[in-house]
């Protein structure tokens, strides 16, 4: 193959990976101009339309698609080969491509940004916030962060944090006018914050333990919403009770008072958040480099044809499910 048409062919990925003639023009150090040059002579050796462009959006053919699925392996391998190299050589490099919840996002990638910079810093992260349950692999991922019930049987996963209790809070001004709530089925005749589901629509059904008895509670109220700001917000102004697994937006006010948490006999602990990767696939140098840094880890990069991370590092292969 020329490198002219290896030019070609990474740049028609380059543009199906990001959906945007824009961002993959910057990716690859290109004009616009020259990138829609480059598709137009892909094209035309190959005597078919790749790629259907709009002024809004661009999205691969059937016959692009089926492209990219023979290619883009190829490309990843590729990359995974140069980035063992660079760290044969004590450096590692490439874009590394995460999908997180906002939550996961805060409280665990936002603190280690500068430290997994220093350590790398010719690793680009690409960094995701998705609070539904996008698929890694066909969103074309290295990896991603969720609640470690919600993964599906065929990734790896690593676990981040230790579960976590979900607990029931309400302002006291709304206890004052409402009253506390003693078991899980007075929530019935209370304003219930409720959140939904993005993975299928559906708003979550609210799970207490008390004693190894195990409820549901379809909840009920003024507000649904799958955004854990608004929820809180929502709960401090009165509307209703909020089910928070996001610990960090309800601590303070509950330190504070602002906050008051009910049913505390009934908290049920719920899987805490995992990094998660296709099994197919080995972790590259850059995702063992990053998860060491979530698990706040030395930060020396592998040698070059090691498998990180290690049975050490792999907390759950197989969290729970929902």
């Amino acid at each position: 193959m020329r490198g002219s048409e290896f030019a070609e062919l990474k740049a028609f990925a380059a543009v199906v990976e990001r959906a945007s003639f824009a961002r993959a023009a910057e990716h690859l150090g290109l004009s616009p101009s020259a990138l829609s040059q480059t598709i137009r002579q892909l094209e035309a050796r190959l005597g078919a339309r790749l790629l259907n462009r709009t002024t809004r959006s661009v999205a691969p053919t059937a016959t692009g698609e089926q492209l990219y699925g023979r290619i883009a392996p190829l490309f990843r391998d590729i990359a995974d080969a140069v980035s063992e190299a660079s760290a044969s050589a004590g450096r590692m490099s490439g874009t590394l491509r995460i999908n997180t919840l906002g939550m996961a996002a805060r409280q665990v990638i936002a603190p280690r940004l500068g430290r997994f910079h220093h350590a790398h810093p010719d690793v680009v992260l690409d960094i995701v916030i998705d609070d539904g349950l996008s698929d890694i692999v066909a969103g074309r991922f290295d990896a991603g962060i969720r609640v470690g019930g919600r993964l599906e049987k065929d990734m790896i996963a690593v676990r981040l944090t230790p579960d976590v209790k979900m607990i029931a809070v309400a302002s006291p001004d709304y206890l004052a006018r409402r009253g506390t709530p003693q078991s899980p089925a007075d929530l019935h005749d209370h304003a219930c914050i409720n959140w939904r589901l993005q993975a299928d629509g559906r708003a979550y059904r609210w799970e207490f333990e008390k004693k190894g008895k195990r409820v549901e509670v379809a909840a009920d109220g003024p507000l649904v919403t799958n955004n854990s700001d608004i929820g809180v917000a929502a709960a401090l102004q009165g509307l209703g009770i909020a089910y928070a697994f996001d610990r960090e937006r309800v601590d303070e006010h509950l330190n504070q008072g602002r906050l008051v948490q009910i049913l505390s006999d009934w908290s049920v602990a719920r899987p805490g958040l995992f990094l998660y990767y296709a099994n197919r696939r080995h972790p590259s140098p850059a995702l063992s480099g990053f998860i060491d840094c979530m698990l706040d880890r030395d930060l020396a990069p592998p040698k070059a044809g090691s498998q990180r991370p290690s049975k050490r590092a792999v907390a759950a292969r197989k969290p729970p499910r929902r």
